[in-house]
């Protein structure tokens, strides 16, 4: 582990394991399997990257043409954690729609599953890139650029210095010949994977992602969490010279 951060597998009632615990910077957090980002002592679910409304962007600037059940997909996944969890705040750490104009524009079923899981809970959009506008007031919940949870700042992006909760680089960790989307845990860096359907991955051995977090470990989302240390690529050996007859 990474800076302050020791880890535990967690489980559930019936003794499934259901993510990996961890200490960071004086704060209890659960990976979960999902993707998300539980915080017990306040019940706060922290997702990244939902990119609602991704098919109808795409569609609309004349991009290829994707099965429009993204949102849906995506909502459905979130209420599975927020049935299993129930927690007080939900926060979306940007990029909770894949642009300003996906915000005004979701599908009919999409608004209502949206509206169904913020009923009761209080909801914060943080602010992203591709969502940087003021969302519609139709939306439920409120908006803000950043949060802060003790002495750590939740931000789309990861800053230098830090310490910062974010999203926004969608990390995949290679596994078994795959790609598995995974958190990330750096001394000063904690960074989510997207939560939404339709979500592309960059490579934690990407030098973008690696230097924020170096040195820390992934946490990969199989069917359970799966931390893993965080290493820099092995380089390939060179192979013997080629000699030409």
């Amino acid at each position: 582990m990474t800076g302050d951060a020791q880890g535990t597998v967690g489980e559930d009632a019936q003794g499934a394991m259901t993510g990996f615990v961890f200490d960071w910077h004086g704060l209890t957090f659960e990976a979960r399997c999902s993707g998300a980002l539980w915080w017990p002592q306040g019940r706060w679910l922290i997702v990244a990257d939902l990119h609602l409304g991704k098919s109808e962007r795409m569609a609309r600037r004349g991009g290829a043409l994707l099965p429009p059940y993204d949102g849906l997909e995506t909502l459905r996944r979130l209420g599975d954690e927020i049935a299993a969890l129930d927690p007080a705040l939900v926060v979306s750490l940007g990029d909770g729609f894949d642009d300003d104009a996906a915000a005004g524009a979701l599908d009919a079923d999409v608004a209502a599953a949206l509206a169904a899981l913020a009923d009761g809970r209080d909801w914060l959009w943080v602010s992203g890139n591709h969502d940087p506008a003021h969302h519609g007031t139709a939306l439920p919940g409120r908006r803000a650029d950043e949060a802060r949870l003790g002495g750590v700042t939740l931000r789309h992006v990861a800053e230098a210095g830090g310490p910062d909760i974010s999203g926004h680089y969608h990390p995949v960790v290679p596994l078994a010949g795959a790609r598995r989307r995974a958190l990330l845990v750096g001394r000063d860096h904690l960074i989510l994977p997207a939560f939404g359907s339709y979500t592309g991955g960059l490579s934690v051995h990407d030098p973008a992602l690696l230097h924020l977090v170096e040195g820390g470990f992934a946490v990969a989302c199989l069917h359970r969490a799966l931390p893993i240390p965080l290493q820099p690529p092995r380089r390939r050996r060179a192979g013997p010279p080629l000699s030409f007859g």
